[in-house]
């Protein structure tokens, strides 16, 4: 009886360890890889991620990206431009835990507070000077931050809120690695005061501890 016991034990936690990696990731795949495809109809059930293509019908452009080097537009409100490589510029990423982005800034551009809610974040440097920080979970809400250069490089741990702001008189280049085939974003003033509908300005007045006109105006500013 006792050996039976020792067993299920054993057996139980076994169980549990599996069940806790396996809510991280697919620790076996079953195939190399399962290249996105679109699938149109309107009986298709919800899946986490996208239906595959017929590996024997992959090719190479299914893996492949051209132009990253090529600057984007800073002429936008915050003086900056995420260019986000998902599953759905590159197929070939399906199921395979990783995306890439460029940022590129002005001077004094901001990639404002934000959050991803499924991904971890490495960031490095590769033009200009670029004050990057996150802020740690209640109850401290401690800001981590530095200030990075050329080369330099800093993880944003997964779904803290950070931010990167060019310091410097010219413009600033970044690349980022996210442990996410679909990272998620949240930028914190766009999701709360740009919500569709409108979160009622009762509710931010007393959150964020403002004047019912700030809210309001802040409201029609980002739903637009």
């Amino acid at each position: 009886m006792k050996g039976v016991l020792n067993y299920l034990v054993v057996a139980l936690a076994l169980m549990a360890l599996a069940c806790s990696v396996a809510s991280a990731f697919d620790p076996a795949p079953l195939q190399d890889f399962c290249v996105a495809v679109n699938y149109t109809s309107t009986d298709a059930v919800f899946v986490n991620g996208k239906f595959c293509k017929d590996p024997k019908l992959a090719n190479a452009n299914d893996f492949f990206f051209q132009g990253l080097n090529i600057p984007r537009s800073t002429a936008t409100q915050l003086g900056s431009n995420v260019t986000l490589l998902t599953a759905d510029q590159i197929p070939g990423l399906n199921t395979l835990g990783v995306s890439l982005a460029r940022i590129d800034f002005a001077p004094y551009g901001l990639n404002p507070p934000h959050t991803h809610p499924r991904a971890t974040e490495i960031l490095v440097v590769v033009e200009g000077t670029l004050l990057v920080g996150f802020v740690t979970s209640n109850p401290d809400n401690r800001l981590i931050t530095k200030t990075l250069n050329a080369g330099d490089v800093f993880v944003f741990p997964i779904g803290l809120i950070h931010f990167q702001f060019n310091v410097g008189t010219t413009n600033a280049v970044s690349f980022s690695g996210l442990g996410s085939q679909n990272p998620g974003l949240i930028v914190i003033a766009k999701n709360v005061f740009g919500s569709n509908p409108p979160i009622n300005p009762d509710v931010l007045t007393k959150a964020f501890q403002l004047d019912k006109n700030v809210v309001e105006s802040l409201q029609d500013k980002f739903s637009t």
